[in-house]
């Protein structure tokens, strides 16, 4: 059977061009770093994000991990919104791996707002608590729906942290579908920012890696952390040569899936689904389903019987995500499937 998978843009495949690049990409020891396509890839990451340097990273987790590792010392505290990926989905790294004391923060919004931050803060001085010295902002934020941030409101809560003496690490693994959502600059969004952590592997559709970015001091201890946990690499310019195309080349084709997302959404309310309203829609969409259908768990295999896969995303919330691997005849066909079900279900 082919399946049509819209359970994440991880699922992308290199393009052609990918390929090619791939296989003739000019290579070194990255460890020592001599490779050519690896610095290349950090040159472009650096000067793309308004950043004075980059890292090549083996994913989006280790990119954050490192972040935050090149941020706080051990025994420090960080503000985390409770909804963010660094918070739920990452195996709980900042606490088991860096020593790290994260504090909760309400982001079900995608954002939190100032308030919560001065509730959330801890100040030097209390021998009672981790002092908080970091902010993590989420970009466009997954499980509020892909929402993307407006630049002035994401540039106001940056600076509110900035005025309590906090840095800032943006984990904007889809930064650049909220760049193509509103058509404006990265730049917007990392001006305020201490660090940025960018995804090649997503909507971009490079085969693996992130590269994280930050002040030439902040990238020279996160080489080090990266070393530490294991992502040091030896003739890696193989991958990120893709990911220099997925930089270079494939920002411009997200606004396809965000076209994409908002015909599934319409089609799925159509067929009678409870799809989650979001004022900014990207390349999420999220609907629930009614008690009587069973878990989400269960939906999602019976979809999988029909050529479908599609993602849980809570007891009965289901995530579906278009990406480079799918285009309106994938979106039709998904609808045509949902559509089918719903009726057996009634």
């Amino acid at each position: 059977m082919k399946y049509i998978d819209f359970r994440s843009d991880t699922v992308t495949k290199p393009t052609e061009a990918m390929r090619a690049a791939m296989a003739s990409a000019e290579v070194g020891d990255d460890v020592y770093g001599d490779d050519p396509t690896v610095n290349e890839l950090h040159d472009y990451a650096a000067a793309l994000t308004g950043m004075e340097a980059a890292l090549y990273v083996c994913s989006g987790t280790m990119g954050n991990l490192v972040s935050v590792m090149s941020h706080c010392a051990r025994g420090e505290g960080v503000l985390m919104g409770t909804q963010s990926h660094t918070w739920k989905n990452e195996a709980g790294n900042v606490a088991f791996l860096a020593g790290v004391m994260p504090y909760p923060l309400d982001d079900s919004s995608g954002l939190p707002s100032e308030r919560s931050l001065k509730s959330s803060y801890q100040p030097k001085g209390n021998v009672h608590y981790a002092n908080t010295v970091l902010l993590t902002l989420e970009n466009t934020h997954n499980a509020a729906g892909g929402l993307p941030a407006e630049a002035g409101q994401f540039t106001d809560i940056a600076a509110a942290a900035r005025d309590m003496g906090l840095k800032i690490h943006v984990d904007g693994a889809r930064i650049f579908n909220a760049v193509a959502y509103f058509g404006n600059d990265v730049k917007d969004y990392t001006r305020y920012a201490d660090s940025i952590q960018i995804c090649l592997s997503k909507g971009l559709g490079a085969p693996m890696g992130s590269v994280v970015c930050g002040t030439r001091s902040f990238v020279e201890r996160a080489r080090k952390y990266r070393k530490a946990l294991g992502g040091g690499q030896r003739q890696t310019g193989i991958a990120a040569a893709a990911g220099l195309i997925a930089l270079r080349d494939m920002r411009g084709r997200l606004a396809d899936d965000h076209k994409n997302a908002a015909a599934l959404a319409e089609g799925l309310t159509e067929a009678g689904y409870d799809v989650e309203d979001t004022p900014r829609r990207t390349n999420m969409v999220y609907f629930n389903i009614g008690e009587g259908d069973g878990d989400a768990a269960a939906f999602v295999k019976k979809c999988a019987e029909r050529g479908l896969l599609i993602g849980v995303a809570g007891a009965a919330r289901i995530r579906m995500v278009t990406h480079l691997g799918l285009d309106e005849n994938s979106v039709d066909r998904a609808i045509e499937i949902l559509k089918d079900m719903s009726v057996q279900r009634q």
